[in-house]
């Protein structure tokens, strides 16, 4: 038996991948596309949009999650550090689940779904 060991695919911090510098551009431009103001924060509405330019289709519950957990001054508001911290997560997340499709992918032969 093995106890209380951490689950395979709990997010902790030493499994948030660092950014490429090409991802880390694509971030700050979208946060600055839609930091229309440039105060240096985007809201809840600014977030929903700046993902889906990231190729993310977040749910609106998704985005009120984020904003609760990056938020950490009530203000309702992102700035880039939270939402950078935020997208990488999400492209972590994202690059992992589309490595196990190409390896699954090798092994499904005929296009079936199934190995």
């Amino acid at each position: 038996g093995g106890g209380n060991r951490r689950k395979r695919g709990e997010t902790t911090a030493s499994t948030i991948r660092e950014l490429t510098e090409d991802q880390r551009q694509e971030i700050r431009e979208a946060f600055d596309l839609f930091d229309s103001d440039g105060s240096g924060a985007i809201d809840a509405k600014e977030l929903k949009v700046a993902m889906r330019a990231l190729g993310f289709e977040p749910s609106k519950q998704e985005i009120r999650n984020m904003v609760a957990e990056a938020d950490t001054d009530g203000s309702g508001m992102i700035d880039f550090q939270e939402f950078e911290k935020l997208m990488t997560v999400k492209l972590g997340q994202r690059d992992a689940h589309e490595e196990m499709l190409k390896a699954f992918r090798l092994f499904d032969d005929d296009e079936s779904g199934y190995v």
